[in-house]
């Protein structure tokens, strides 16, 4: 069959002959209709995520839509190392599963989840957001930012507002408010939480999670007590560290949580991914989107970092 195989960890992947892969037990091989080239994808081809193997020789992806041995048409998380997504076909275990419904196309099923799921998850298994709930996004620019402000709303939120450095890919959020990380943004920041967050998503971390938190812990210390803010870290593409002072937490209600592989189950994340597809067609969830032939791997791998593309192996 042809895949997607990386050989050198940090260059892309080649169009390639690979071996077939072969059903376990509890396993199920998947015909491979739509894989997105999420973030992580390329951070693990890298080696520098940590759950990256040790070795390359393996085809990419972590997820996506197929036909399982039977016929239906599934979601699949996790694919059996080497036998990524981004191939004619993949292995995974029945249990790593879930159906798709017949609304979504796989291309944009595949799009929906790996750009949904990271809050889905985090909203409804780590912060366990309420119905009035107010939700800030940083990092909202991204695919999976601007999932998180349409995520929120249907798990409840009364409130949303999106945080990010373009001033125009703001502007085309729905978003209750919209805060660009400028010179004006400190004072902004202070105001959506003097007037009430309950949870922070953030996706950047770095320089702007610290503007964040400072904004939202400074001068506190009500001896009336501080209302609870469940600040949910999932990425941090703005920079590994930051500075954290003792008395943000003291003198606050700020709860730090992580939210991805550890601090959630994968059994969780497969519950999430079921539940996120079922309410998708009633949701009308849109994230946009770029389909590429598979043989066009290398040239998506290189392409527009903003444009989320969904790799789509051809029917022979």
């Amino acid at each position: 069959m042809k895949a997607a195989v990386v050989n050198t960890f940090g260059k892309a992947p080649t169009y390639a002959d690979f071996a077939e892969p072969e059903a376990g037990a509890e396993e199920t091989v998947v015909t491979v209709e739509a894989a997105a080239l999420s973030p992580i994808v390329k951070l693990l081809a890298s080696g520098r995520h940590y759950t990256s193997g040790t070795q390359a020789g393996f085809a990419p992806g972590v997820d996506g839509v197929g036909r399982d041995s039977e016929g239906r048409r599934v979601y699949f998380l996790f694919p059996k190392a080497p036998f990524g997504a981004m191939a004619e076909r993949s292995v995974a275990q029945r249990a790593m599963t879930v159906p798709v419904p017949d609304a979504l196309a796989s291309d944009e099923a595949a799009a929906i989840v790996t750009a949904a799921l990271a809050s889905w998850v985090a909203l409804s298994r780590r912060a366990r957001i309420q119905p009035g709930e107010s939700v800030l996004v940083l990092g909202a620019t991204g695919a999976s930012g601007g999932m998180a402000l349409q995520t929120a709303r249907h798990l409840g939120a009364s409130r949303v507002v999106a945080v990010g450095r373009n001033r125009a890919k703001l502007d085309r959020l729905d978003a209750d408010a919209k805060i660009a990380l400028d010179d004006d943004a400190d004072a902004q920041l202070r105001t959506e939480f003097d007037r009430g967050i309950d949870i922070v998503l953030d996706f950047v971390w770095g320089n702007p999670a610290g503007r964040v938190l400072r904004a939202a812990t400074r001068e506190r210390g009500s001896r009336s007590g501080e209302p609870r803010l469940r600040y949910i870290q999932i990425g941090t593409i703005a920079g590994d560290e930051i500075a954290l002072r003792g008395d943000m937490f003291r003198s606050t209600g700020l709860e730090l949580l992580g939210s991805g592989i550890g601090s959630v189950a994968v059994a969780e994340l497969v519950a999430g991914a079921a539940e996120l597809l079922a309410a998708a067609p009633g949701a009308g969830f849109t994230t946009p989107f770029q389909s590429v032939p598979l043989h066009d791997i290398g040239a998506a791998w290189s392409g527009d970092p903003d444009t989320r593309y969904v790799v789509m192996p051809e029917r022979r």
